[in-house]
């Protein structure tokens, strides 16, 4: 088989150029050869929450730790557990969020966080109208950068759900690239400058308007 030309020069981009089965079965791969990562599937499928997704960072984070010799989890400030309850009041939440902290074992926290109730808040916290959400997938959808927009779920048979409305190709090129669907600038560049700082071989897709990443928007 020939090589991937981009390996030659960047190892870590060995998949970059790879078809969509090829780099969804080495999304798998990389997450099933971290203990701690699937420990986390294990229990959250044993936790059953309503349309459940781990979700983002220790996901797309894990494929970069693999890709450039990095440690397990490095980078992983805690695990995104997405669900869709209609029961939308703060306690209801609350006592998944409760049970979730007796629940879990893993080196880094779980967050927990019920897609149904994030029109309810969101407003107040980033001064944006959001509209409700009618399933966890939706809040994927809304992420800030669609290099993020990533969840998976473990099921019965061992086997993975993967949702990425953008496709892999953004993770596995180590490319973050803006999501405009809110203004969410703000976000893109926190997020962006934190990353690269962890990750150097990352490369940054300016929100449109912008030509560079500002050093004078430093929120990481």
């Amino acid at each position: 088989m020939d090589q991937d030309p981009s390996y030659a020069v960047a190892p870590h981009l060995r998949l970059a150029r790879k078809d969509a089965e090829t780099q969804r079965d080495a999304l798998v791969a990389i997450v099933q050869d971290c203990p701690d990562l699937m420990r986390c599937f294990h229990q959250a499928r044993a936790l059953d929450l309503p349309d459940w997704w781990i979700v983002s960072g220790a996901i797309y984070n894990q494929v970069w730790n693999h890709l450039t010799g990095k440690p397990d989890l490095y980078g992983v400030k805690d695990m995104d557990l997405f669900y869709f309850d209609t029961d939308v009041s703060y306690a209801a939440e609350d006592r998944i969020i409760q049970r979730g902290a007796m629940h879990f074992e893993t080196p880094v926290p779980v967050e927990i966080r019920n897609q149904a109730r994030v029109h309810l808040w969101y407003t107040d916290h980033f001064g944006q109208d959001y509209a409700p959400l009618t399933k966890t997938t939706d809040g994927i959808d809304n992420f800030a950068c669609k290099t993020h927009a990533i969840g998976m779920r473990l099921n019965k048979d061992d086997s993975f759900d993967i949702y990425a409305p953008f496709g892999l190709g953004d993770i596995f090129s180590f490319r973050l690239t803006p999501h405009i669907i809110r203004d969410n600038r703000a976000t893109h560049l926190a997020k962006a400058k934190r990353q690269m700082a962890l990750w150097p071989e990352l490369t940054f897709v300016p929100w449109p308007g912008d030509v560079c990443l500002p050093e004078a928007d430093d929120h990481s």
